[in-house]
């Protein structure tokens, strides 16, 4: 045997993290696959074709087939392996299993979700003027958000957050994909340094300076996603003019000299519907602060989640009587100081206090 024989043989003996996987054979997912049919591809990762394929049970799956059988592309193959296996959350795909170390190929085999990409909703080949609402663009930023601090929960970065990675059911639930470049923190600091990585237009500007990426990166990623259910635009777009080309530097451009409604998609009802316009605006807000140049400056995903769902729960509070709460949750005694984090010109600050600090109400922004 090779040494990466041995060594993937190894991994597989250790037993208990792959104990709970489905193996499947190469031929059994050739089968599956129509022989890896190129009418069947569903898309291109980080890191492999993925292919619609239909078990012998009927089931239907996404096979990812990994573009070479190196060491590197094998040693995340074990990784993402060992990482979904622990990891149960409604709005993170599932894996069904994978091959074994004597397959010709490394697949892994996930559940099939049938209703495309956020990203084709917004501005892809499913996108259709007001067919996405408000109401369920919001519900998607919540659920992403909850699944990435669950990630974020179990020490784990996502490292290639965008609406391409965030699939959607025929109810328009969300399920986030491709951990192909996820990775556990080290336990003994607070960073992970790796070859480049990511999508153009969803980096964190400081990833470019030291070459490190945190669960920040993961907080700068989302606060484009937010971007993009505001706007329905890419994230990159040479045709914009050239300070435009990268949504995040747009919006936070609009946002500061009070254009939001230059930003936002006209079929969502921003300047006729006073209640949609006001969550736009605190959804604007909070992708504001999530695109801060300084990683520090940036709410944590636990503290994005709370602000989304207050956001969402607003009205019913209203007609309830109560005062519209967004107290975020504790991260570390409070690792953002309320006081140091920039805002926009006559919006919202949605402040991130710790739950042992005095709560703190928002009032209606006026973009």
């Amino acid at each position: 045997k090779s040494s990466l024989d041995r060594s993937l043989a190894s991994d597989y003996e250790k037993g208990d993290s792959f104990a709970c996987v489905h193996v499947f054979t190469y031929e059994e997912l050739e089968e599956a696959t129509n022989n890896f049919d190129s009418n069947r591809e569903l898309g291109d990762g980080g890191f492999g074709t993925v292919y619609y394929g239909k078990l012998r049970d009927s089931r239907t799956v996404a096979v990812k087939r990994l573009y070479e059988n190196n060491y590197r592309r094998v040693e995340q193959f074990m990784n993402e392996v060992s990482i979904l296996t622990g990891l149960r959350h409604p709005n993170l795909v599932s894996l069904y299993g994978c091959t074994s170390r004597h397959s010709r190929e490394l697949l892994l085999v996930y559940e099939y979700v049938e209703n495309g990409t956020v990203a084709d909703h917004l501005h892809g080949e499913c996108a259709k003027p007001g067919a996405l609402p408000w109401h369920i663009r919001l519900d998607i930023a919540i659920e992403t958000a909850s699944a990435l601090k669950y990630l974020h929960a179990s020490d784990i970065i996502h490292r290639d957050v965008k609406t391409n990675n965030i699939l959607l059911d025929n109810y328009f639930h969300v399920k986030v994909a491709d951990f192909g470049l996820s990775r556990l923190f080290p336990s003994d600091v607070t960073h992970v340094s790796t070859a480049p990585q990511g999508t153009p237009g969803y980096v964190d500007p400081e990833y470019h300076q030291c070459y490190q990426l945190t669960s920040k990166s993961d907080v700068f990623s989302f606060g484009v996603v937010l971007t993009e259910l505001i706007s329905s635009k890419p994230a990159v777009d040479i045709m914009r003019h050239r300070h435009e080309i990268n949504l995040w530097n747009m919006a936070i451009n609009k946002i500061q000299n009070r254009a939001l409604h230059e930003l936002v998609d006209p079929s969502l009802e921003f300047e006729t519907d006073e209640k949609v316009r006001k969550k736009i605006s605190l959804v604007a807000e909070v992708a504001f602060q999530c695109l801060q140049n300084e990683k520090d400056m940036r709410p944590t995903m636990a503290q994005v989640f709370e602000a989304l769902v207050g956001i969402r729960n607003e009205e019913y509070k209203k007609e309830k009587g109560e005062e519209i709460e967004m107290e975020a949750a504790e991260d570390e005694g409070g690792l953002l100081k309320s006081t140091a984090v920039p805002h926009s010109p006559d919006s919202v600050m949605i402040k991130w206090v710790s739950n042992g600090s005095s709560s703190t109400t928002t009032t209606t922004p006026s973009f």
